[in-house]
């Protein structure tokens, strides 16, 4: 049965991993994200891969930033009455912006990642629960990191965002238990998507680095388990799903070949 899912931060990495995914199953995908142009053109793409399974009207794109409130809601509540049935939420929106100890950090990286990484997913699930509640039935999925588990050296804000996003997915499980919603977090390690280049600020060598001597998770590894804990029975939910490269141990235990 084609499920409709909703998709934040879909213009890149495990968002449009995911969109791709879902899509070439022949799934209808809402694709949102802040970047028009890469949303116009994976729209364009989504929409071929249900042309090849003779689908059709089933890529729908909203442009906006989660971290705008009032956008957000306007933007989900002006679906189409076809598309405003979501079955599954995937809150994948989310960034690293600087890597200083907390005495020297930006004022306005610390505002960027706190509004887009727990303020944004806030007002996006906010806006989505009321149909899923209405229902009694949907699945909201929370793209979490390693960093919601453990802290790490110059970390502090991301890390304190992550560690609300784990909090939130736990209270969220919680609350929604009487609606029959489910509520899963997906906390990967390392994996390479423009996830460094936008922490150091367009410095893309110094982003290799970071995944230099390792084999990295890529974008396809996060959107298969977002597939597959959506393939599970009703009765069936995995709460917590931490995933890191073979390489990894923790935040600083890392095999690498020099």
């Amino acid at each position: 049965m084609p499920k409709t899912l909703l998709i934040t931060g879909a213009t890149s990495g495990f968002g449009e991993a995911t969109a791709r995914r879902f899509a070439a199953e022949g799934h209808r995908v809402i694709i949102t994200g802040r970047r028009k142009e890469r949303l116009e053109a994976l729209r364009k793409e989504l929409e071929g891969l249900h042309g090849a399974l003779g689908g059709h009207d089933r890529v729908h794109a909203l442009h906006f930033d989660v971290r705008d409130h009032d956008a957000t809601v306007r933007a989900i509540a002006a679906l189409p009455a076809a598309w405003s049935s979501i079955d599954v939420l995937v809150n994948n929106a989310g960034l690293a912006a600087g890597l200083d100890p907390i005495q020297e950090g930006s004022l306005q990286d610390w505002e960027r990642m706190l509004d887009t990484n727990v303020k944004g997913l806030l007002h996006v699930t906010r806006a989505v629960l009321p149909g899923m509640i209405a229902r009694k039935a949907g699945h909201i999925i929370n793209i979490g990191s390693t960093a919601g588990k453990e802290v790490y050296p110059k970390g502090n804000v991301y890390c304190a965002s992550k560690h609300a996003v784990d909090a939130l997915t736990k209270a969220m499980r919680q609350d929604l238990l009487p609606h029959g919603i489910k509520v899963t977090q997906i906390a990967p390690g390392l994996a390479e998507t423009e996830f460094s280049v936008v922490r150091f600020h367009g410095d893309a060598e110094r982003a290799k680095q970071v995944y230099q001597g390792l084999q990295p998770l890529r974008p396809e590894d996060i959107a298969e388990l977002v597939h597959y804990v959506t393939t599970l029975p009703p009765h069936v939910c995995i709460n917590d799903l931490v995933v890191t490269p073979t390489a990894q141990a923790s935040s600083m235990v890392v095999q690498r070949i020099a």
